[in-house]
């Protein structure tokens, strides 16, 4: 896409109504959950007051959610270019999805036994399928390099005829490093295996296109892609539709009905549906900006438009934390650090320093009025692999509401930290 101009900072953090409130404060925890646009507010509380009733009632408010939740399904449909709405399910988070995906697999699995797990992941994506082994699975592991970094590549050496299912993420929650996510489901589809990818770190940079990366199943959480807290789970329709998933007897056994066991959070999906407005309005205003006319845009184009103008931005946050890390002595930044590859990494700094304990560097921050995070990043098993067990890592995790001007503050924090520690 042609260049934006300047990326309107301004305009973005003042729908943000808990920066201004919280100030100070800095948000830099945005990987355990971002904030919200007031419009987003403004939705959840609009379903509590007019419409806080269960769907498939004969009555207007109750027929109100029914279309709430279709315009939701139609709204995060365009956010992941599903091929239709039918292929989204809400429910609680990404780890439950996960989960029930995978009991649903491990009931098929057949000849096919092997499992694809990384080291990289967030443990949700691990622990999940290595509970199968109980119903015959065969954990294969795929190893991150010493850079914290997965090659598809290696995939080559793992993937035989007896694998069923890759699981991956598309980015690090620990270190922020990009998966090539496109190139991993090739190779697993030329085996016959499945792929199922955790997008929960990397949908609030980029734009996703699961038609376009050809995977077979993807799961996000809304709270980290500016909504409330809630999940949603896209599943290519063949092959969910295939899986013996929990559900009533008398609940459609087809997607997404059958993945949507129970009553969810009606309200939260009502933001959603807003946060991906907000995303759509931030898209509008790129194409306005490079010429590009109204008429005939889909809603998949805008929302594109949007994460590439929040990636190009977002580029400059890293390499700003970049710059800010490499300026303090003794600090030692985990993952993508060579300034040409910001394209292959998120603004999430994974860090640690000679001499202090991650905690006291997250504990210092806090005092200062910054948000950040020590510990394993729920990846324990990448960071024993990196050697930084078990004091693990600081994270600070940023998104596009986030300024220059806030890493420079974050950076004269951290240098008196760590100057107090030593």
């Amino acid at each position: 896409m042609p260049d934006g101009g300047p990326f309107p900072i301004d305009d973005v953090r003042r729908r943000f109504p808990a920066l201004e409130r919280a100030a100070p404060f800095v948000f830099f925890d945005n990987a355990a959950g971002a904030q919200i646009p007031a419009t987003v507010l403004d939705a959840v509380t609009d379903h509590l007051l007019m419409r806080n009733v269960q769907r498939g009632g004969p009555y207007r408010r109750s027929r109100e959610v029914d279309a709430m939740i279709a315009r939701a399904r139609d709204s995060v449909a365009a956010f992941v270019n599903a091929r239709s709405s039918d292929e989204i399910a809400f429910g609680l988070n990404a780890t439950s999805f996960i989960r029930s995906i995978s009991l649903a697999i491990g009931q098929t699995l057949d000849e096919r036994q092997e499992i694809v797990v990384s080291e990289l992941d967030h443990e949700a994506n691990v622990a999940t399928w290595l509970a199968l082994e109980r119903a015959g699975a065969r954990i294969v592991w795929w190893h991150p390099n010493d850079a914290g970094r997965l090659n598809p590549a290696d995939l080559s050496q793992l993937l035989t005829e007896r694998t069923r299912l890759v699981a991956c993420t598309m980015a690090s929650n620990a270190t922020g490093g990009i998966v090539d996510v496109a190139d991993v489901a090739r190779r697993a589809h030329a085996v016959g295996a499945e792929v199922f990818l955790d997008a929960v770190h990397y949908a609030p940079h980029a734009s996703i296109d699961v038609q376009e990366i050809g995977c077979d199943y993807l799961v996000c959480s809304g709270y980290k892609v500016f909504a409330p807290h809630m999940g949603f789970a896209w599943c290519r329709r063949e092959a969910i539709n295939r899986l013996p998933t929990f559900r009533e007897h008398f609940i459609p056994d087809v997607t997404p009905d059958k993945l949507e066991a129970g009553t969810y959070a009606y309200e939260n999906v009502a933001g959603m549906d807003a946060a991906i407005a907000y995303l759509e309005h931030l898209g509008r205003g790129y194409l306005d900006r490079v010429g590009v006319p109204g008429e005939g845009v889909t809603r998949s184009v805008m929302i594109r438009a949007a994460m590439h103008t929040i990636a190009e931005y977002e580029r400059t946050l890293s390499h700003a934390l970049l710059d800010t890390a490499a300026a303090i002595p003794g600090v030692t930044v985990h993952g993508v650090t060579d300034r040409t590859q910001l394209h292959q990494r998120v603004p999430t700094l994974c860090f640690s320093v000679a001499g202090v304990e991650s905690s006291a560097i997250a504990d210092g921050l806090a005092a200062k009025d910054i948000g950040a995070r020590s510990g394993h990043m729920y990846s324990p098993r990448l960071m024993k692999r990196m050697g930084l067990m078990p004091a693990g890592v600081v994270r600070a995790s940023l998104v596009h509401y986030n300024t220059v001007e806030e890493i420079a503050r974050f950076g004269e924090a951290l240098h008196e930290v760590i100057g107090s520690s030593l």
